[in-house]
């Protein structure tokens, strides 16, 4: 293992987040003796970024913690394109007010996450349609496309898995990787930004950047990516059955963030809490040895300490204890997500069905029939075998709410309005 003097790369290897660097030794005598500036590019797809983007935030966020200063990029310009890497298709276009509507969103994820400003390690917010939009295309091609050769650009291994796939790539998406290129040398130019993190998947694409700053700037750049993160059990982070786990508050409640990390998988406790969390290295070795029933602790610190990173100490807080009350107590917990529900739809009757549905539990009438069918399903902690039942007014508790369950951790009210 390599041992740095700076310690910004000295907490990324201990930590698990280093895949793949273009000059370890340079960039680690960089970092030692000045400030680094350095950028990772999200496009603006969606309203909120999702787990799957969480390594990259934590890198910026340690980036800053060592005193150096971050660059979020907003691909207000690229997203009008779309990144091919490593997809079956092109992304849909989106408006220009729909990916403003998305920058937004995005910007109040990393509020939480990093310190904006003018001081020398505060990071800033910039958006490459800056640049990119008022970009004269024969100059383009000419300044900077002559530096790309296409046969080198089809050797890339994002581009080759979808030919091969006899995938259509458009001459649209081609173009992408000659953007990102040239959003580095424009930080370079602009910021004096001299490093550009990512996905292991964006490789080629940063490589490409580096490539470009030597030949039109004459300046050494650095590419530093984490590795592709997937569950012990091969799943892609970022995803569950009901969909993408959002880091907005208003698109996935803390709750159920605070559940989706108290259900990792016992094999990825200890380096969940690395990448995640920012406990002390020998709290997360007393974490990760747990065994038993005991690492369900350890997968509750996770869970706490990955909320409280996101939303707030106070709201992870709150979820836990909605947790506990709910899990260990058989209580409802004022924070189990609630769903409102017209009186009169629910005096007419509910069906079960819809009620699982709307409530997020199942994410169609087929999955919600299925689980009902196999036992999975109780009305106020009591399993019910009819997928025909529906809901009135007889299933209200004293508190006006009904308690779906379905399995032993999806949970949800159901409330008249």
């Amino acid at each position: 293992m390599t041992s740095f003097k700076s310690d910004f790369l000295h907490v990324l290897q201990e930590r698990g987040f280093i895949h793949q660097c273009s000059d370890m030794e340079a960039l680690d005598e960089l970092a030692r003796t000045g400030t680094v500036t350095a950028y990772i590019g999200f496009d603006c797809t969606a309203r909120s970024l999702h787990v799957g983007s969480l390594v990259q935030i934590m890198m910026l966020r340690w980036l800053q913690k060592a005193g150096h200063r971050p660059i979020t990029l907003m691909g207000g310009g690229t997203t009008q394109i779309g990144d091919p890497s490593f997809r079956d298709e092109a992304r849909p276009l989106l408006s220009t007010e729909m990916i403003e509507q998305n920058k937004e969103g995005i910007r109040r994820v990393f509020d939480r996450f990093l310190t904006f400003g003018d001081g020398a390690s505060d990071a800033v917010m910039i958006d490459n349609a800056d640049w990119l939009l008022g970009l004269n295309y024969v100059e383009f091609l000419r300044d900077v496309g002559r530096h790309f050769s296409v046969n080198r650009m089809l050797s890339f291994e994002a581009v080759k898995s979808r030919l091969e796939r006899d995938q259509s790539l458009s001459f649209l998406e081609f173009n992408y990787m000659l953007l990102q290129a040239y959003d580095f040398v424009e930080l370079y130019r602009r910021h004096g930004c001299r490093l550009q993190m990512g996905g292991s998947d964006q490789w080629g694409n940063i490589v490409n950047g580096i490539d470009l700053g030597r030949r039109m700037e004459e300046v050494e750049l650095f590419a530093l990516t984490s590795p592709l993160l997937t569950t012990s059990s091969g799943a892609k982070m970022g995803k569950t059955a009901s969909g993408a786990v959002w880091l907005n508050a208003d698109m996935l409640k803390p709750y159920d963030y605070w559940q989706y990390w108290r259900n990792t998988e016992d094999g990825d406790v200890g380096r969940f809490l690395k990448l995640f969390t920012e406990l002390p290295l020998d709290e997360i070795a007393r974490l990760a040895a747990l065994e038993g029933q005991e690492l369900n602790d350890a997968k509750k610190v996770l869970a706490t300490e990955t909320t409280a990173l996101l939303h707030g100490r106070q709201a992870a807080e709150e979820a836990a204890e909605t947790a506990r009350r709910t899990f260990e107590e058989g209580q409802f917990g004022e924070g189990l997500p609630t769903v409102e529900i017209g009186s009169g739809e629910f005096e007419a009757g509910l069906g079960l069905l819809t009620a699982m549905v709307r409530a997020g539990l199942a994410s169609s009438n087929g999955e919600a029939r299925r689980a009902v069918s196999g036992g999975a399903v109780r009305i106020n902690d009591v399993a019910v075998a009819d997928p025909k039942r529906a809901l009135t007014g007889d299933d209200l508790t004293g508190d006006g709410v009904v308690k779906l369950s379905m399995g032993k951790k999806k949970h949800a009210l159901i409330r008249p309005s």
